[in-house]
């Protein structure tokens, strides 16, 4: 048995590595700096390419690039680098283009407090591209899950060509843990699927399928790709129908899929009537929280989300059964807590967070489920 102690941002930067990505491209950010000092360091004796962008928007577009010259890409950043990106995940939405994209989540808004964890990115993750198209966003809970989930996230970007973000926290990123990392429960690796159709649509599907294969740029066969509405020819089209049907392919294409990698972790209680739902760092607290009302005689069942977007509706609803109440904890002013309520429409669902630069205790949520 290896035991290694790393931290969080050395855990993703490991895993992506392990899936295949030989392409990173950030700038220096609070607290997601040391996931390009790591990538640094691991990516060229492996031939790989690690860049210092000038800034948030170079460094994405160099990522893009790559990506769709037939690399997996990663970039990391934190909440003004995130907003920056904002443009070029709409890019590599609308142009399919696989990217894994590592948020490590600080207290807001602006440059708010950069030594300060937050999970305040988490409505912006999901809407902060243009035209309001779904993307795939995991959150880990801890250093083992910052491995496996980022495997996980780049097998998910070259299977539905979209990007895919990992919803870290500067308290994960930063602490460091002992990871027994040859016995982590990482997925198979998933590599990019070639287009098969002839002649060659960059953007054309096979009978009965939603995602288009794949060619790179600078290949043998012309690849087209441009950031305006297109039809499965790659040329821009101003022609509803054809606008309508790519739309809406490129909607099901991810959430049409959830139920293939709702990622939850779920405890359950007997005889509890109250479920707390959290991600994030939150999810060790709320586990312990957990665990004390159970030692006094109230049962209660756990509920931690790792697939926050597209939101597993039917992994929720499956846990929460015939409990009465959902607590839904998060270090946020409420921002996940409003789907969890459209989803469970006619229970009770409260809410207990905070945003000030703490941690919230699992006695805070001890007291929220007894007396909130």
């Amino acid at each position: 048995m290896a035991l290694t102690l790393m931290e969080g941002n050395e855990a993703i930067a490991r895993g992506a590595v392990a899936a295949g990505c030989r392409f990173f491209a950030g700038y220096p950010i609070t607290p997601a700096t040391t996931i390009l000092n790591h990538m640094l360091a691991m990516l060229p004796p492996l031939g790989g390419v690690c860049i210092q962008g000038e800034d948030e928007i170079a460094s994405i577009g160099l990522c893009l690039g790559a990506s769709m010259a037939g690399m997996k890409v990663l970039t990391a950043t934190s909440g003004p680098g995130i907003s920056l990106y904002s443009e070029q995940i709409s890019f590599a939405v609308g142009s399919e283009i696989p990217i894994v994209i590592v948020d490590i989540q600080r207290l807001g808004p602006s440059t708010g407090s950069a030594t300060r964890g937050a999970d305040g990115d988490v409505n912006f993750l999901r809407w902060g591209n243009s035209g309001g198209m779904p993307v795939i966003v995991l959150a880990p809970a801890d250093v083992a899950d910052c491995y496996t989930l980022t495997v996980h996230a780049f097998n998910l970007a070259e299977q539905y060509r979209c990007p895919v973000f990992v919803a870290s926290n500067k308290e994960i990123a930063m602490t460091r843990e002992t990871v027994e990392l040859e016995h982590l429960n990482a997925p198979p690796i998933i590599e990019r699927t070639p287009a098969a159709i002839r002649p060659h649509l960059p953007f054309q599907t096979a009978a009965g399928e939603q995602v288009p294969g794949f060619l790179p740029i600078g290949g043998q066969t012309l690849v087209r790709q441009t950031s305006s509405t297109h039809g499965p020819d790659g040329y821009i089209t101003t022609e509803p129908s054809e606008i309508a049907r790519m739309l809406d392919r490129m909607k099901q294409k991810v959430e049409g899929a959830v139920e293939r990698f709702s990622f939850v972790e779920h405890v359950p209680a007997e005889g509890a009537d109250t479920l707390i739902l959290a991600y994030g760092v939150t999810a060790r607290a709320a586990g312990a929280a957990a665990r004390m009302l159970v030692r006094q005689g109230r049962p209660v069942s756990l509920l931690v989300l790792k697939t926050l977007w597209p939101v597993p509706e039917a992994a929720i609803r499956r846990a929460v059964g015939d409990v009465k109440r959902v607590v839904v904890v998060e270090m946020n002013l409420g921002q996940y807590v409003h789907e969890i309520e459209r989803v469970l429409p006619g229970r009770v669902v409260s809410f207990c967070g905070r945003m000030d630069g703490k941690l919230i205790a699992p006695e805070t949520i001890l007291e929220a489920v007894t007396h909130g």
